[in-house]
C-alpha cells in the first residue's frame, strides 16, 4: 500500500490517531466517512500495532530472538505470521463494517474450514444444526434430542415476538434457568457456552439469557452463510485489514505517516490540543491511540499468552482441516478461562507450501503460563518451532470525555472480533454522543462512487 509522506504536522486537524492497529485504523477511517480532518501516526514502519502480520518469516525469528528459519522454510515473503490470533464471524460486526465501508474491496477472503471442541482430551466437531445434533459423538442418545430442542427454540427465536419464547421472559430469566428448562447437562452446557455463545467463562449463566441466545444465533447465522464454518479469514493475513481501513481513510482525505516517532501529546486546561513529533507540532481536538502511547493512562488488567506453532502437518482429527479454530473449554481443563487455537496455511497465503500456522492463546491465570497451555500443545504435536509471547492487558482509566484522549483496549484472547468491535463502537460513542450507524457510513460511500461515476 502507498502511504502519504507529506508534510502535514504543521496542521490543524480533527482527530489525530496514534497507532495502526485495527482498532486505530476502522476508527480513522470511519472518522475519515463522516467528515472529519484525520491524522494518523504510528512509530512503527509498518501497519498493524500489535494485529500486525510479519513478513518475511526471517523477521518472525528477529522479533521473538529465536535462531533461524531453518531449511526449508520457502521463501521468506510467502509467510504473513499473525501475531494475535482472530477469526471473523461471518455475520458479525467487522464483516458488517467492512461491508458498510466498502473495504471489501482491498481484501479477499476465505471461508475457515472448520469449528472443534475439546471434551475429554479429544476434539470434537461443534454441532450446530438439527442434523450434526443427531450424529454428534460430543452427545449422547437422549442428549441429542434435548440439545435439538434448545437449538431449534434458539434457531427460531424473535426477541419482539412473543410467540416464540415459550414461556421464557428473555430479559428477566437468566441462561442457567434456561438450561434446566432444555434438561441439558453439563458437557452440553460447556460447549454450548464455550464453543457456540463463545463466551470465555461461566459468568454469563446467572444474567438473563437475551444475550447468550443473540449469541448463539450469531454463530448459526454466520454458519448458515457458508456450511464449514462461521469463520472467515483474509488472504495474506490479518494485517490486511488495518491497512484496508487505512485506504478508506486517505481516499476520504486523511493523512497517515509511518515511522514517525511521538515526542509529545500537547495538553492546554486539561484538555489534548496536539502532537509534537521531531520539533513538528499537529494541532488537534480529539486524539485516539492504543494503550502503548499513554501508558501513564492505562492500568493493567490481566496477561495473554500467545504461543505461534509452525507445523508440517494438519491438526489431528480435523478431517484434514487446513483452518480451523479449537475451543478448550475451562471446565475440561480445571481453569477459570478458556483456550483457543486458531490454524491457518498455505492456502491462506500466510505459510509455504505444506506449512500451517497454529496459534494458541488464553488469559495468564498462574506464575507459569507456558505451562498453561500444554493440553493444546499437545494437541498440535509435532510442533517444528514455536514463539512464545506474554503480553500485558491494558484498559484506560478514564473514558476520554473530560481530556478528549480515547484509548482502546487491549486485544483479549478469544479468537473473534466481536469484543474488538465493541470497544470500536464505545469509543465511537463517547467521542461523538452517537451510536456507530453503518448504513449511515454505507450511504456516504455510495454517494461518493455515484458523484465519482457523474
Amino acid at each position: 500500500m502507498t502511504t502519504r509522506y507529506h508534510s502535514g504536522m504543521e496542521e490543524e486537524y480533527d482527530v489525530i490517531v496514534l497507532g495502526t492497529g485495527l482498532k486505530e485504523c476502522v476508527l480513522s477511517g470511519i472518522m475519515s466517512v463522516n467528515g472529519k480532518r484525520v491524522l494518523h501516526i504510528d512509530r512503527n514502519n509498518y501497519y498493524g500495532g500489535e494485529t500486525a502480520s510479519i513478513t518475511p518469516i526471517e523477521e518472525l525469528y528477529r522479533r521473538f530472538n529465536v535462531i533461524g528459519p531453518p531449511e526449508p522454510m520457502g521463501r521468506g515473503r510467502e509467510w504473513n505470521v499473525d501475531l494475535v490470533p482472530k477469526f471473523l464471524m461471518a455475520n458479525g460486526q467487522l464483516v458488517k463494517i467492512l461491508l458498510y465501508t466498502e473495504v471489501t474491496q482491498y481484501i479477499d477472503f476465505k471461508v475457515v474450514d472448520g469449528s472443534f471442541v475439546y471434551k475429554s482430551g479429544r476434539i470434537h466437531k461443534v454441532p450446530c444444526t438439527e442434523e450434526e445434533a443427531l450424529v454428534s459423538d460430543l452427545l449422547g442418545m437422549f442428549e441429542k434430542r434435548r440439545f435439538r430442542k434448545f437449538l431449534l427454540f434458539v434457531i427460531n427465536f424473535n426477541e419482539h415476538d412473543v410467540k416464540t419464547h415459550q414461556d421464557i421472559d428473555p430479559r428477566r430469566m437468566t441462561m442457567r434457568e434456561v438450561y434446566r428448562k432444555f434438561d441439558l447437562g453439563p458437557d452440553v452446557i460447556s460447549f454450548t457456552g464455550h464453543a457456540l455463545a463463545l463466551y470465555t467463562n461461566e459468568d454469563y449463566l446467572d444474567q438473563p439469557c437475551l444475550e447468550t441466545i443473540n449469541r448463539i444465533r450469531l454463530y448459526y447465522e454466520s454458519l448458515i452463510k457458508y456450511s464449514k464454518s462461521p469463520y472467515l479469514y483474509p488472504l495474506y493475513g490479518l494485517g490486511e485489514l488495518p491497512q484496508g481501513f487505512a485506504r478508506l481513510s486517505a481516499l476520504y482525505g486523511g493523512t497517515c505517516m509511518l515511522n514517525k516517532p511521538v515526542d509529545e501529546i500537547l495538553m492546554e486546561k486539561g484538555k489534548v490540543v496536539g502532537v509534537r513529533s521531531e520539533g513538528e507540532i499537529a494541532h488537534c481536538k480529539q486524539l485516539i491511540c492504543d494503550p502503548s502511547y499513554v501508558p501513564d493512562q492505562v492500568k493493567k488488567v490481566g496477561q495473554v499468552i500467545r504461543v505461534i506453532c509452525i507445523l508440517r502437518h494438519p491438526i489431528r482429527n480435523t478431517n484434514e482441516c487446513t483452518s480451523c479454530q479449537i475451543i478448550i473449554p475451562q471446565m475440561q481443563v480445571n481453569r477459570k478461562s478458556d483456550i483457543y487455537v486458531c490454524m491457518v496455511s498455505c492456502s491462506h497465503c500466510v505459510a509455504s507450501d505444506g506449512k500451517y500456522v497454529a496459534i494458541i492463546s488464553t488469559t495468564v491465570e498462574t506464575e507459569n503460563p507456558e505451562s498453561e497451555i500444554q493440553p493444546a500443545l499437545e494437541l498440535l504435536e509435532p510442533v517444528d518451532q514455536k514463539f512464545v509471547s506474554i503480553n500485558n492487558q491494558y484498559v484506560p482509566k478514564h473514558d476520554g470525555t473530560k481530556n478528549q484522549i480515547f484509548i482502546s483496549r487491549s486485544y483479549d484472547a478469544t479468537t473473534h472480533f466481536e469484543t474488538t468491535c465493541d470497544d470500536i463502537k464505545d469509543i465511537f460513542q463517547r467521542m461523538t454522543g452517537a451510536e456507530l450507524a453503518f448504513k449511515d457510513m454505507l450511504s456516504v460511500n455510495q454517494e461518493t462512487s455515484q458523484d465519482d461515476e457523474d
